[in-house]
C-alpha cells in the first residue's frame, strides 16, 4: 500500500481508535502455492493486545500455505467515497480540470500466524469472540464438551495473528487548502450516498486534528 506523507495516520492512536470504532471485517491474504495466486478471505476479527483473532472453516485452502509460510496480511477498509473532479479543482481553475479520487481509510497489518486447533484454545478464542460480537451474552457455553459448540469445534481452525507492522493510510486530501477540504466535506454530507457520511466524518476529524497542532 502507497501512502504519501499527507496521507499517513498522524499517529498510533488515529488508527488504534479508528479500528476500535467498529471496524472488524477485513480480508486475509496468504501466500499461494508456487505459481498461484494469493489465497484471500474476506473474514471478521478481534483484537487481542498485540494479535488478531480468525477462526476459519476446517476446508478453507488458507491451511496448506499457511503451514508452509505463516507470514500473512491482514487489511481493514472503510469510510471511502468516490470525489467527483470539480469538487478538486484548483482554486481559480475551471472545474472541469479537477481530477477524481477516491477517498478512504485502510490499516495493514502484518502477521504472522498461528494455527490453533487444540479445542480448549479454539473454544476459547471463540469465547473472546463472541463476548466481542455478542457481549448481551444471549449465547450458549462455549465448551469444547456441550451442544452446541462441542460438536461444531471440530469444523473449524483458529488462527492467532501476531501483529509484526502496521501501516495505516488516511486518504482525504490533506494536501489541499484546508477551506476546499472543508467544502468537499459538506459536499459528501449534502450527496449521502453510500459511506459518504462517514467519509466526511473522517475528513472533519482529520481538519480538526491538524488545526489543534497548529495551533
Amino acid at each position: 500500500m502507497f501512502i504519501q506523507p499527507w496521507d499517513a495516520a498522524l499517529d498510533d492512536a488515529e488508527w488504534q481508535a479508528w479500528i476500535a470504532e467498529g471496524h472488524d471485517f477485513g480480508i486475509l491474504s496468504v501466500n499461494g502455492p508456487p505459481g498461484r495466486a494469493p489465497v484471500v478471505v474476506p473474514t471478521h476479527f478481534t483484537v487481542d493486545g498485540s494479535a488478531l483473532l480468525v477462526h476459519l472453516a476446517r476446508p478453507n485452502p488458507v491451511w496448506e500455505t499457511l503451514e508452509a509460510d505463516p507470514n500473512v496480511t491482514f487489511t481493514v477498509t472503510g469510510d471511502y467515497a468516490f470525489v467527483p473532479g470539480p469538487w478538486r479543482a484548483k482554486p481559480g481553475t475551471p472545474a472541469t480540470d479537477g481530477v477524481p479520487t477516491s477517498y478512504y481509510a485502510a490499516v495493514q497489518f502484518a502477521c504472522r500466524a498461528t494455527i490453533v486447533d487444540e479445542p480448549e484454545a479454539k473454544a476459547e478464542l471463540l469465547r473472546r469472540q463472541v463476548a466481542y460480537f455478542q457481549p448481551e451474552g444471549d449465547h450458549a457455553v462455549v465448551d469444547p464438551d456441550q451442544p452446541p459448540y462441542g460438536r461444531m469445534l471440530p469444523g473449524i481452525r483458529g488462527l492467532r495473528l501476531d501483529v509484526t507492522e502496521v501501516r495505516a493510510k488516511f486518504k482525504y486530501d490533506d494536501h489541499k487548502p484546508v477551506e476546499q477540504r472543508a467544502d468537499t466535506a459538506r459536499r459528501l454530507t449534502e450527496r449521502a450516498t453510500g459511506l459518504d457520511a462517514p467519509t466526511a466524518a473522517q475528513q472533519r476529524r482529520r481538519l480538526d486534528r491538524v488545526g489543534v497542532w497548529k495551533a
